[in-house]
C-alpha cells in the first residue's frame, strides 16, 4: 500500500502518512464497509496521524492526545463543525450539536444553568423513581423471558428519565414509537452523510418518505409537551421551564418557538440515546467478567444495604463508578468527533489544509497503547487513582473542549443510579453464543441489540 502526499500548510511541515486503495474513491469503500476497522488498521499501519481520501473529501485521523488537544482545544476557533454533521443538522435544526458561532454560544449559555450541580441534584429523585419502575416490571415481565434486548430496555429507561428530569413530562407511553423512529432517523443521517450524491430530504424516494415520517414522529413529540407546558400555569424548575423562561441579554427577548424546539430535539435525542448505549456495553462487559461484576455488586450492597440510592451515595461507590468509566472507555457513544479545518493548520509537525476534515477519535484513542496497558482489557482499577502520566484527552469520552457535552455530569449521575439499582436486583448474564457486532452511526451502538438473560439475585426480594 503506497502512501497519499498533500502540500504542506506551512514551514517544513510534514504531509499525514495513509493509504491510497483507489484512485477514484480512495478509501471510500472501506469506510462504508467498517469504518471502525479501517480506522484502527491505518492506525496500527501508519501511527497515530493518518489521511484517507474519500472521493474528493480529505480526511485526518488524530489518534494523539497533544494533536487533539490544539484542534480541540488549543486553536478551537480555526475549525468548525464537520461538514459531516448535515444529516443531524436536518433532524435537529440549530440544537447545540450542530450550531456554531454567536448562536451556539448563545444557545449554550441558556441551558447550562439546568446543568449545573444544584440543578443536578433535583433529578436524582425521578432517575431512582424510574429505575425502579423498570425493576418492578423485569420482575413481572422480563426474568420469565428467555431472553431481552439490554439496549432496547435501557432505551427506554433513559428515554423516560429525561422526559421526567428535563422535560418535565411522562414519556413512557411514547418510548417505543420514538424510539422506532430514532433508529430510522439516525440510519438515514448515517446514509445521508455517506453518500457520494446527497438526495435532498424532500425528494420522495422511499428511504426519505420514511425518514420524514420517523421524523413527524420524534417532532409530535416535543412538540406536544411543549404544548402542554404552554397551556400550564403550574411552575416546573427543569431544563424546558429555564429555556421558555430564558432571555436575550442584549434584546430581552426569549428564545424563538423554532429555537426551543430544535434545542430540546437535541438534549433529547443526546439525553438519552447515549446514556443507553453506555449502559449496554457496561452490562455486556459486566456480564462478560464475572468476577467485576461480582465485586460491583458487593460495593453496592455495603454502600446501600438493599435499600434505593440517595445522592450522597453515588460517591461512595468508587468501584461501581470506575466500572462506568471503563465501559466508556472501551465503547464511547461519540466514537468519533469531527472538524473542518476553517485555514490551514499543522499538527505535531503535520500539515492539515484548508478545508480538510478532521476526525479525533476517542474509540481509537481509548485503545492506544501509549495512554492505556492492556487497552483491549477491562480492567476497572485503571481508574481506582489518576494516572499523572495521561495525557488530558487521552481519555475523552464526553467529547473535549468548549464543546464537551454539556450533559456529561448529567449522564454520570444517571449511570451511577441505574446500574447499582439494577445489580442490586438482577444478575444478567449473555444469552449463550451471543456475539456483540457494532454499529459505528452517527453514535456507537450495538448493531443488533445486547441480548441477555436476568435472573433475580438471591434475597434481593
Amino acid at each position: 500500500m503506497t502512501t497519499t502526499s498533500l502540500p504542506m500548510a506551512r514551514g517544513s511541515a510534514k504531509a499525514f502518512p495513509g493509504p491510497r486503495d483507489n484512485f477514484l474513491v480512495g478509501s471510500l469503500f472501506d469506510a462504508w464497509a467498517d469504518p471502525l476497522s479501517m480506522f484502527t488498521r491505518g492506525a496500527n499501519q501508519y501511527g497515530d496521524l493518518v489521511q484517507y481520501r474519500f472521493a474528493w473529501m480529505r480526511y485526518f485521523l488524530v489518534n494523539d492526545a497533544t494533536a487533539a488537544h490544539h484542534v480541540l482545544i488549543e486553536n478551537a476557533k480555526a475549525y468548525h463543525k464537520s461538514p459531516n454533521y448535515q444529516g443531524l443538522k436536518v433532524i435537529l435544526g440549530n440544537g447545540l450539536l450542530t450550531s456554531e458561532g454567536d448562536l451556539w454560544r448563545r444557545q449554550r449559555k441558556l441551558a447550562q444553568p439546568a446543568f449545573h450541580r444544584e440543578s443536578l441534584k433535583s433529578f436524582v429523585d425521578s432517575m431512582v423513581s424510574a429505575t425502579r419502575d423498570t425493576v418492578t416490571r423485569w420482575d413481572r415481565e422480563v426474568v420469565a423471558k428467555g431472553s431481552f434486548d439490554v439496549h432496547a430496555e435501557m432505551m427506554r429507561l433513559t428515554f423516560r428519565i429525561v422526559g421526567q428530569t428535563l422535560l418535565g413530562a411522562d414519556l413512557e407511553a411514547d418510548a417505543k414509537d420514538f424510539g422506532a423512529a430514532l433508529n430510522v432517523g439516525l440510519k438515514w443521517a448515517n446514509e445521508y452523510v455517506e453518500s457520494v450524491v446527497r438526495v435532498p430530504p424532500w425528494v420522495p424516494t422511499p428511504n426519505n418518505v420514511r425518514f420524514r415520517r420517523a421524523q413527524r414522529t420524534i417532532e409530535g413529540v416535543i412538540g406536544r409537551v411543549v404544548a402542554e407546558r404552554k397551556a400550564s400555569s403550574e411552575p416546573r424548575v427543569d431544563l424546558l421551564g429555564m429555556l421558555m423562561g430564558a432571555r436575550d441579554e442584549a434584546t430581552g427577548e426569549p428564545m424563538s418557538d423554532k429555537l426551543l424546539m430544535e434545542e430540546l430535539l437535541t438534549l433529547t435525542l443526546a439525553g438519552h440515546e447515549t446514556t443507553a448505549n453506555a449502559l449496554a456495553f457496561t452490562f455486556y462487559l459486566l456480564s462478560s467478567h464475572p468476577d467485576i461484576a461480582r465485586r460491583a455488586s458487593e460495593e453496592v450492597a455495603s454502600v446501600l444495604g438493599g435499600r434505593e440510592p440517595l445522592l450522597e451515595d453515588l460517591a461512595k461507590m468508587p468501584f461501581t463508578k470506575a466500572v462506568i468509566e471503563e465501559a466508556l472507555r472501551l465503547y464511547p457513544p461519540a466514537w468519533v468527533v469531527e472538524r473542518i479545518a476553517l485555514e490551514a493548520d499543522e499538527v505535531n509537525g503535520h500539515s492539515i489544509p484548508k478545508g480538510g476534515i478532521v476526525g479525533v477519535s476517542p474509540y481509537l484513542m481509548h485503545r492506544n497503547p501509549r495512554y492505556f496497558d492492556n487497552p483491549e482489557g477491562f480492567d476497572p482499577e485503571r481508574f481506582m487513582k489518576p494516572d499523572a502520566n495521561r495525557p488530558k484527552l487521552a481519555y475523552m469520552p464526553f467529547g473535549g473542549g468548549p464543546r464537551t457535552c454539556i450533559g456529561n455530569a448529567f449522564a454520570m449521575m444517571e449511570l451511577l443510579v441505574i446500574v447499582p439499582m439494577l445489580l442490586q436486583r438482577f444478575q444478567l448474564a449473555l444469552v449463550p453464543g451471543f456475539k456483540l457486532e457494532l454499529e459505528p452511526s452517527v453514535t456507537l451502538r450495538p448493531k443488533a441489540g445486547i441480548w441477555m438473560q436476568a435472573r433475580r439475585v438471591a434475597g434481593s426480594c
